[in-house]
């Protein structure tokens, strides 16, 4: 049996809290809407996503 690819669908900014959510339409990232509102965080922020090494990329292992 092979294993099964995955990849993240939501990214949080650790600093300003942007949150964004993969398109596959678009095929990138989109800013995520919470009751109409884009979480956009702060404009001039370089964001630093919440990319912490426990997110396994293969199914089953």
């Amino acid at each position: 049996m092979s294993a099964e690819l995955k990849t993240p669908t939501v990214r949080v900014c650790e600093q300003c809290g942007r949150e964004e959510r993969w398109d596959d339409g678009a095929g990138s990232w989109r800013i995520a809407r919470r009751d109409g509102r884009k979480e956009t965080g702060r404009p001039h922020c370089i964001h630093e996503w919440d990319i912490n090494g426990t997110f396994n990329p293969l199914n089953g292992h």
